[in-house]
């Protein structure tokens, strides 16, 4: 199914944009019955000052905040087990809390943010949710006060760069605009080489995907043309830190996040065949990467 390559794109996405800027967890456990949010992220103390270039994504990280986002529409059940989790969490403060014999200040409990694409006005209406254009702007839809709590529709979200980094998990048009916009930042964006990194492990992911739907195939035509941009990036920045040989060593840091995305970070055996894998053309090794299982790269590089 290609919903797992979705999903676990968001989570990464969400993670290496966030990550900087505090403590990510995804998935993160939460007590009780086993359950996990998608994405928990915890705030450092500079994280409100540095994240401006995250537009929306940014304010939505203000907090302590639980991310679930989802690749089809989300429904009642989806935002209820949602609430469920935020929930369980709370318990969860509320216990550390009188354990150290504090009051439990409402502005430090968790936020939950619903990511959907599109959403229902039956939908949004059995949930009596809002919204607060005048804070906040078109397509966020605000639950009670004291449940901390709004879904996101990500397509009804204004076509601005405040909101790139979220619409880009919206899907189909929403996405492909946003991948363009992504196309088009100035190479010196501090996110840019971040976003054509993922987004060309996302392209790997789908293709080795069975049963593409059409949208999906034409999303992996989108993203076909990010591969020569992240490689000129990354060896930019190579020949930006000075480094000898920044072409080649470029090369080999393109190779192996692309290893660490299929395989797994921490591969010691793959590392081995980073060197090997980057004296090849750029697209023989990349075909090398998609096309193979990790036993039939380090066999092929052994002989």
């Amino acid at each position: 199914m290609t919903r797992f390559a979705h999903d676990q794109f968001a989570k990464d996405y969400l993670e290496e944009l966030l990550a900087p800027f505090g403590e990510v967890k995804a998935p993160r456990r939460v007590p009780g019955e086993v359950r996990e949010i998608d994405v928990w992220f915890a705030p450092n103390n500079l994280t409100q000052a540095n994240t401006e270039a995250l537009g929306l994504l940014g304010r939505l990280a203000a907090t302590p905040a639980a991310f679930e986002p989802f690749r089809n529409p989300a429904t009642p059940t989806d935002i209820c087990n949602c609430l469920l989790k935020l929930l369980m969490m709370r318990g969860e403060f509320q216990r550390r809390a009188n354990r150290n014999q504090e009051q439990l200040q409402q502005e430090s409990l968790p936020r939950l943010w619903i990511l959907s694409p599109t959403a229902s006005e039956t939908l949004l209406n059995g949930f009596f949710v809002r919204i607060d254009a005048d804070n906040w702007g078109e397509g966020i839809y605000f639950f009670g006060d004291y449940l901390r709590t709004a879904i996101v529709v990500i397509h009804q979200l204004p076509r601005t760069s405040d909101t790139l980094w979220i619409r880009l998990l919206g899907r189909g048009r929403v996405q492909e605009q946003a991948i363009d916009e992504i196309k088009k930042l100035p190479q010196t964006h501090p996110l840019r080489l971040n976003a054509l990194k993922l987004l060309t492990n996302f392209r790997a992911n789908l293709q080795t995907t069975e049963d593409l739907e059409l949208e999906e195939e034409n999303l992996i035509m989108k993203l076909s043309p990010l591969y020569v941009q992240w490689e000129e990036a990354a060896l930019r920045k190579g020949e930006q830190r000075g480094e000898q040989r920044g072409e080649q060593r470029g090369r080999r840091l393109m190779i192996k996040s692309m290893l660490e995305v299929k395989f797994g970070i921490g591969d010691s055996e793959l590392s081995q065949i980073v060197e090997p894998l980057s004296q090849l053309p750029a697209k023989e090794a990349t075909q090398l990467i998609l096309q193979l299982s990790r036993e039939e790269l380090l066999a092929r590089f052994r002989t």
